[in-house]
């Protein structure tokens, strides 16, 4: 309960009893009745419990004094409403059986003498009693006010129960929408995080590669120059267009970690040639096939395809034996598109003695994870002297996929 209510019923108990005090109070025990029903109204919201039996305190006193209804009977009213409204369950039943109560003993202290006196005088047989034959009337009275007693009282308490009723559906509908609110905030967390991870994944994509065709110029610029001075002009041309292209790849990526745009133009199939031209300038001998029909791809399985063949790629050129050619196979059907990325291993990884240079787990798990993305399959593994990568998409996109 907050202070300001509890000051709130305070004032208005007061000035409620201030009022009566003006009107004038004639008997003595009026007095303690208006105080008790002051103090039940400003109790009612503090502790209904307590208001209701102060109140009843107040009644009680009124009726074995004979004292007859005042207006401040009325605080009963309020009482009664808070019970439902903010009593514990016993509280709130305890009301409604006073509601009962109470117009029961309203009836019968404000009908009782009249029904009395009519039988008296029917015993009688009187003809100067005026309540002669009454009896009917009498008692027709005490109905009615029991009636009306009743239906006041438990109407208060009725409107008690509903306030409560509303105000728990109210906070039951805010609590519904706040966790509305929060599962939508946690799915933007995860579509945000499930963003994140995928440019991350492009990031490494792009880095790897350009570092990879840079590092390997670099290398044969530097043992070729003694014997052709001219092998590094073009090593040089080849280091500064990859790592151009590299730059704006990466401000693009990064452009979307700021603004959240997705709408950046993404490779497709058709840019692996120029990839393919690329890392031959790189020194790696790169020869492309493919087998039936071209089925045309979505932009998100192109990207997947374009990423995939080049992360394969530069693992080849970092890992690999770079002077033996690196096979890249297309195997196109109606249902899907198998791609298989071989390279010929290096003598130190053949050798059980010297331990294979580990490939990037991260980018392995890259392509996996975009192979899984659209119901693919992804394998990667050596066999003798080859690595392969081998990958099948299917041409029909998961539900699962267009989400993402």
């Amino acid at each position: 309960m907050a202070r300001i209510d509890i000051t709130i019923d305070v004032i208005v108990a007061a000035v409620c009893l201030v009022l009566r005090f003006l009107v004038g109070i004639s008997e003595v025990w009026m007095l303690f009745v208006v105080v008790a029903m002051a103090a039940a109204l400003s109790l009612r919201r503090v502790s209904p419990a307590l208001a209701l039996a102060v109140a009843w305190v107040g009644a009680i006193l009124q009726v074995s004094t004979g004292l007859h209804p005042d207006v401040a009977n009325l605080a009963i009213l309020p009482v009664l409403y808070c019970t439902a409204r903010f009593g514990m369950p016993v509280v709130k039943w305890s009301g409604l059986a006073s509601a009962i109560l109470g117009a029961v003993v309203i009836a019968v202290y404000t009908s009782l003498g009249t029904v009395f006196q009519a039988v008296a005088c029917t015993a009688r047989s009187t003809s100067v009693c005026g309540f002669q034959g009454q009896i009917p009337e009498s008692l027709f009275t005490l109905f009615i006010t029991f009636l009306f007693a009743l239906v006041v009282f438990v109407l208060s308490w009725t409107f008690g129960l509903l306030a409560k009723t509303w105000r728990r559906a109210r906070e039951n509908s805010e609590a519904i929408a706040a966790e509305q609110r929060e599962r939508l905030a946690a799915q933007r967390d995860v579509a945000i995080e499930q963003e994140r991870t995928r440019i991350a994944r492009d990031m490494h994509d792009v880095v790897a590669h350009s570092l990879a065709v840079v590092i390997a110029q670099a290398d044969g610029a530097r043992y070729a120059g003694v014997k052709d001075p001219g092998a590094v002009d073009a090593a040089l041309v080849t280091i500064a267009s990859t790592a151009r292209q590299a730059l704006g790849e990466v401000r693009v990526l990064l452009g979307q970690l700021r603004h959240n745009q997705g709408d950046a133009p993404q490779p497709t199939v058709a840019d692996l040639h120029p990839l393919f031209g690329q890392l031959r300038d790189s020194g790696l001998t790169v020869t492309f096939s493919e087998d039936g029909e071209v089925v045309s791809l979505t932009a998100g399985q192109q990207l997947a395809v374009y990423r995939i063949v080049q992360e394969a790629l530069t693992n080849a050129l970092r890992h690999g034996d770079a002077a033996r050619e690196v096979s890249v196979r297309f195997d196109w059907t109606a249902e899907s598109v198998a791609i298989a990325v071989s390279n010929a291993v290096t003598s130190a990884q053949n050798d059980a003695a010297a331990p294979a240079e580990p490939r990037s787990s991260h980018g392995l798990a890259g392509m996996s994870e975009r192979a899984k993305l659209w119901g693919g399959t992804f394998e990667a593994g050596q066999t003798g002297q080859e690595y392969s990568v081998r990958v099948v998409l299917p041409i029909a996109v998961p539900d699962s996929a267009e989400d993402a």
